[in-house]
């Protein structure tokens, strides 16, 4: 079978060991904070993960950025030259331009290298979301699946890549625009917790609201149970904004509940934190729709 990699970008918030053992390579995107920019690695090697969490509550201007054409052009063109096809799974389109960007170095290289195969796929997914997609891609590949078939496993199943997930602080979606300024003081006053998911477009939607942080956690296992798939078969992805007590007791509560097979918690990475804040929780899991 001809050799291939899966690539993808830092927003999929896999743990650096398990990317490592993966085989996955990965793409930094960028964040700054008051001026100062830091590569958004797996391994928080240039801004650690709690450190980003406890500076970005007091930070006066915090930025993302996407990763451009020409940055995925340095990354693929000497696999491809080298003989190696690429599998790009990105980070969603409704959310960043980095997909688009990966999407059109994939079609620029593959007129210029057209033996190979050089796919782009959205995966209309965030944080833990994407990176479950990419660690269920890897598994496909380690069973001997070729690229083709790899990426229609991935498209087949980006439909039903379930996120859910609620926040701590409305002030930090407030300011991505996510809910209005009146939304978020009085949802601030009244103690009230949104429960949002993301949508067959990859954009972030606000589904519910819950009263208090415990009814929040209480909603996501809800909507797990009424869409989850099998289960008990499943590696269950969380992510979070520095709250891992907090996630450690959510997990306990599936492993007691849904039986899964196993559990992947990790942090919410600095550039999808920037928009969510301290205290996000997300859960990802196969379900019959998003």
């Amino acid at each position: 079978m001809r050799d291939y990699i899966i690539l993808t970008d830092s927003s999929c918030d896999l743990p650096a060991r398990m990317a490592e053992d993966l085989q996955v390579q990965v793409i930094p995107l960028t964040v700054t904070m008051d001026g100062t920019s830091y590569l958004n690695y797996l391994d928080g090697r240039e801004i650690g993960f709690s450190e980003f969490y406890q500076r970005v509550v007091t930070a006066k201007d915090t930025k993302t950025a996407a990763i451009n054409q020409t940055q995925f052009i340095d990354v693929v063109e000497p696999l491809a030259a080298n003989g190696t096809d690429v599998l790009y799974i990105g980070f969603s389109s409704g959310l960043s331009s980095t997909y688009s960007a990966g999407a059109l170095a994939m079609q620029a290289l593959s007129e210029k290298y057209p033996e190979r195969k050089l796919y782009a796929v959205d995966s209309l997914c965030a944080s833990l979301g994407q990176g479950m997609l990419v660690y269920l891609a890897c598994q496909q590949k380690q069973l001997g699946k070729s690229i083709d078939e790899v990426r229609d496993y991935v498209v087949e199943n980006v439909p039903h890549l379930c996120h859910w997930f609620t926040v701590n602080d409305l002030m930090f979606l407030k300011r991505g625009g996510r809910v209005s300024a009146a939304t978020a003081v009085a949802g601030s006053m009244l103690n009230i917790k949104p429960v949002m998911h993301m949508d067959d477009e990859g954009h972030l939607i606000k589904v519910d609201v819950a009263r208090g942080r415990k009814g929040a956690l209480r909603a996501l296992l809800n909507e797990m149970e009424k869409r989850g798939i099998d289960l008990q078969d499943q590696h269950i992805f969380i992510s979070h904004g520095d709250c891992g007590e907090e996630v450690e007791h959510l997990a306990q509560q599936i492993r007691e509940r849904f039986h899964v097979k196993d559990i992947t918690i990790n942090y919410v990475g600095p550039v999808i934190g920037a928009h969510t804040g301290p205290g996000v929780v997300a859960l990802f899991f196969l379900g019959t729709s998003r």
